[in-house]
C-alpha cells in the first residue's frame, strides 16, 4: 500500500509504503524491523517477532527521548506487557500499540504535525520450512 503519491520531504523520514514484505521509508524498501524518527535515518531494530520483545528493546528507544512511541506490531494489533515499556513510562514517554499499517499512517500524521515521535516497527519474517 502506497501512503504518499508525491516525493517525500527528504529532510524527514516519511513512510511512503507498506506491504507484507516490509516498509518503504522515503522510497527505500526495508524488509526488517526498524526504528524510525523524523530527522534520523532509519536504523535496524533487532526484533524478529513480537514474542521476542524484551525491556532492553524499549530501553534502546528511550535513549532517543521521544514524546511518543508508536509500536507497529505486524498484521494485527497486539499489546506489550507494561513491565516491558517501564523504561519509557518512567520517562513519561507514551506508547501506543497498533497494527503496522495503522502505525505507519499514525507516525506520518504525527511527524507531519512536528511531534517528536518514534515508529518502532516489527517486520516479522516468515522463515521457510525445513
Amino acid at each position: 500500500m502506497k501512503l504518499h503519491s508525491t516525493e517525500p520531504n527528504q529532510k524527514y523520514q516519511t513512510v511512503t509504503g507498506y506491504d507484507a514484505t516490509g516498509v518503504e521509508i522515503n522510497l527505500q524498501h526495508f524488509d526488517y524491523s526498524l526504528i524510525v524518527l523524523p530527522e534520523t535515518a532509519p536504523r535496524a531494530w533487532p526484533v524478529a517477532h513480537f514474542d521476542q520483545l524484551t525491556a532492553a528493546h524499549f530501553e534502546q528507544i528511550a535513549l532517543d527521548v521521544p514524546d511518543l512511541v508508536i509500536l507497529g506490531t505486524g498484521e494485527r494489533q497486539r499489546f506489550v506487557h507494561p513491565r516491558l515499556v517501564a523504561s519509557l513510562m518512567n520517562l513519561r514517554i507514551g506508547v501506543e500499540c497498533m497494527d503496522s499499517h495503522a502505525a505507519c499512517r499514525t507516525y506520518n500524521i504525527l511527524m507531519g504535525e512536528g511531534r517528536k515521535v518514534t515508529l518502532a516497527l516489527i517486520i516479522e519474517r516468515n522463515e521457510p520450512a525445513a
